[in-house]
């Protein structure tokens, strides 16, 4: 429904990153081949398709599924959760870092798309290092909706999006190229919490250029633990004109609604409300960033603006990196 340092053991830490994960330039580089790179006709289209105009009439969509596009075995997840919690929001006296706007950073971004009735969509992502250069990260009940050979309906990645602009062109996500843990989509934004997270794999922008060529990627980081600090954490929330950041700093959440079991890294900062969904959870990393969590998970990310939440980065992220780098069929909502 959401709107939505150093680890403890930080040596072991970099060490399971390093083995586990390519390494890539976190900064931009230059096209390894000569000439200029052949134009993406689809990435053309959509950059004409989302004027600055579309962009920011677009509204979030944090719910999961769209109605048109949830399974029916989906469409009947239980919504109870919203009631049973114990507690989900700050506790009583406890900090809440302020959020600050600002024009963004090229590795983080939001996507775009429309639903049935025309209706601009967006939902926050970052862009992670990959061998294909390619690969967007984001929260599982952004991306479900579009698994396997669903309709796109103008689904595009604009990284550092803000102010209608677009500095580094528009991404298309390739067809079957989005992915998200059949354990999400076989139990529900609710019981599945745990698995809230996926990859979308996009095509060149409209100027031939692969993403993380034009952008750069943080490096992504699995069983750090809960604890973090410090924490930069960037979502879009919707209808706001820039992003928003906030530095803070995470500690393990263990639920107390049993719609919604497992543990999960919480987070407090100020105003990350609707649209901020998939926004990324940064720590720093030798020359950039690294991203140990994104907005999602628990409630979808939280029902307050003041505290958020993230699934826990565990093997089960390692393996759909490793399926959305690899090309392995994605998975599927059950038919």
């Amino acid at each position: 429904m959401r709107r939505l340092f150093r680890p403890r053991a930080c040596r072991a830490a970099v060490a399971i990153a390093v083995a586990l994960l390519p390494c890539a330039a976190l900064a931009p580089v230059a096209a390894a081949h000569g000439g200029p790179p052949p134009v993406n006709p689809l990435a053309a289209r959509l950059d004409a398709y989302w004027s600055a105009a579309r962009l920011t009439a677009a509204r979030p969509v944090d719910t999961g599924l769209e109605a048109d596009s949830a399974p029916s075995s989906l469409e009947t997840d239980s919504v109870s959760s919203t009631s049973s919690s114990a507690v989900d929001g700050p506790r009583p006296g406890e900090y809440i870092p302020p959020s600050h706007s600002f024009d963004g950073m090229s590795q983080a971004g939001t996507f775009f798309w429309t639903d049935v009735s025309g209706t601009g969509r967006t939902c926050s992502g970052s862009v992670v290092r990959s061998p294909g250069r390619d690969l967007v990260l984001s929260a599982g009940h952004c991306l479900r909706g579009y698994s396997g050979a669903s309709p796109r309906r103008n689904l595009a990645f604009v990284p550092r999006y803000h102010d209608g602009k677009k500095p580094y062109g528009v991404f298309p996500v390739r067809a079957n190229g989005v992915y998200v843990p059949q354990e999400y989509y076989d139990r529900g934004e609710h019981a599945g919490a745990e698995y809230d997270y996926g990859f979308a794999v996009t095509e060149p922008n409209q100027n031939g250029t692969p993403l993380e060529v034009a952008t750069g990627g943080v490096q992504l980081l699995t069983d750090t633990g809960y604890h973090h600090a410090a924490v930069r954490m960037i979502g879009y929330p919707g209808g706001a004109e820039k992003p928003l950041e906030c530095w803070s700093r995470t500690t393990r959440w263990d639920s107390d609604d049993p719609a919604e079991p497992g543990s999960y890294p919480r987070i407090a900062c100020d105003a990350f409300v609707d649209g901020t969904s998939g926004g990324p959870m940064l720590v720093p990393w030798p020359g950039g960033w690294a991203v140990i969590g994104v907005i999602g998970g628990y409630h979808t990310g939280g029902y307050t603006p003041q505290i958020s939440y993230s699934a826990y980065f565990g093997k089960n992220v390692r393996a759909l990196y490793g399926d959305a780098v690899t090309g392995a069929p994605p998975a599927s909502p059950a038919s």
